[in-house]
C-alpha cells in the first residue's frame, strides 16, 4: 500500500514528518495570525510600521465596536446569510436528485449529461462575468440578492453532482429494485433510502459549498453594487478610511467574515470527515 503509514516507516522519518507538519503549519496559519494581531492594534501602530511586533495598545473591543459602528456590518452579515444559505440548499437538493438519475437510471445521454456537469466546473469565472451579468440585467435580477443565490446555486450544482452522483451509484441496486419491488415510488425511493444513506455526503458538500459562496467576492462585485444587497466578503470595503486605510477595521472585519465558515466546519465536522472517508474507501 503506498504511501507507508507513519508508523511503519523509520524514526528519522517520522522526526522528519512532525518537523514538516509543525513548519506547514505555521505557514498556514501566519496570514491569519497576522490579520487577527492586526485588528486588534491601534491606528498609531500601523502608521509606525509595527506590523509583526507586540501591539503597544490593545484595541480588541474598541476596533471590534467600530467595525459594527462604522460600517453596515449587520446589514452585509444578513444579506450574506440570505443569499449563501437558499443557494447551499438548492444546489445540494439539485445535485442530490441529478447525482441519482445520473447514477441509477440508464437513459440516453446519460454519459454527455454526466460530462457536461463535469465540464462546466473547468468554465473560468472571468469568461462567464459579461454573460451572467447582461443575463442578470435583461431579466431584472441585477442588483438583487436573488441574482447571487440563482447564479451560485447553478454554478455549484455542477461540483456538487459530480460529488452526489459517485456516492449514490456505490448504493446497491439489488435494495433500489427491493424497495420498488414493495410498492416505493422512486421519489419515496430517494427520500427515504437514498437520501438517509448519503448523509455524511450531503453534509460533506454542504459545507463545502457553504464556504465557497459565503467567502465569494469576484461575484459580488460583478452582479451588486448596492449596500442593501452587497455581502459580507464585498461589504468590507466600505470599512476604508477616507484618506487612510483601516487595516485595523478591515482586519477586525475579515475576522468577523471568517467566523460562520470555521464554526460551520466546527460543528459539522464529524459528518465532513465521514462523508470524505467514505469517497475515499468508495474510490
Amino acid at each position: 500500500m503506498f504511501p507507508t503509514p507513519i508508523e511503519r516507516t523509520v524514526p528519522a522519518a517520522r522526526i522528519a514528518y512532525r518537523l514538516a507538519l509543525f513548519a506547514s503549519l505555521a505557514v498556514w496559519l501566519l496570514p491569519m495570525f497576522g490579520v487577527a494581531l492586526t485588528s486588534i492594534r491601534s491606528i498609531d501602530d500601523l502608521n509606525r510600521g509595527n506590523l509583526w511586533g507586540w501591539p503597544s495598545e490593545f484595541r480588541l473591543v474598541e476596533n471590534y465596536t467600530a467595525v459594527f459602528a462604522d460600517a453596515r456590518m449587520a446589514q452585509f452579515i444578513l444579506n450574506s446569510v440570505l443569499i449563501t444559505v437558499p443557494a447551499v440548499i438548492g444546489a445540494v437538493t439539485l445535485a442530490c436528485m441529478a447525482g441519482f438519475a445520473l447514477a441509477k437510471y440508464r437513459f440516453r445521454g446519460n454519459l454527455a449529461l454526466f460530462v457536461i456537469f463535469i465540464a462546466g466546473n473547468l468554465v473560468p469565472f472571468q469568461i462567464l462575468m459579461i454573460p451572467v451579468r447582461n443575463l442578470t440585467i435583461a431579466t431584472g435580477l441585477y442588483d438583487t440578492r436573488w441574482a447571487l443565490v440563482l447564479f451560485h446555486a447553478a454554478f455549484q450544482t455542477g461540483f456538487c453532482t459530480l460529488f452526489m452522483r459517485n456516492f449514490i451509484k456505490q448504493l446497491p441496486d439489488d435494495m433500489l429494485d427491493a424497495a420498488r419491488n414493495d410498492g416505493l415510488s422512486e421519489l419515496q425511493i430517494f427520500r427515504h433510502i437514498v437520501v438517509p444513506l448519503v448523509r455524511p455526503a450531503i453534509a460533506a458538500i454542504a459545507a463545502l459549498t457553504f464556504t465557497f459562496v459565503w467567502n465569494d467576492y469576484f461575484w459580488s462585485l460583478v452582479l451588486v453594487q448596492s449596500d442593501d444587497v452587497r455581502p459580507l466578503t464585498a461589504g468590507l470595503q466600505s470599512l476604508r478610511g477616507m484618506w487612510l486605510s483601516s487595516w485595523q477595521l478591515i482586519s477586525a472585519g475579515s475576522i468577523v467574515a471568517a467566523i460562520p465558515p470555521v464554526l460551520i466546519f466546527f460543528f459539522m465536522q464529524q459528518h465532513f470527515i465521514a462523508g470524505l472517508t467514505a469517497g475515499a474507501q468508495n474510490d
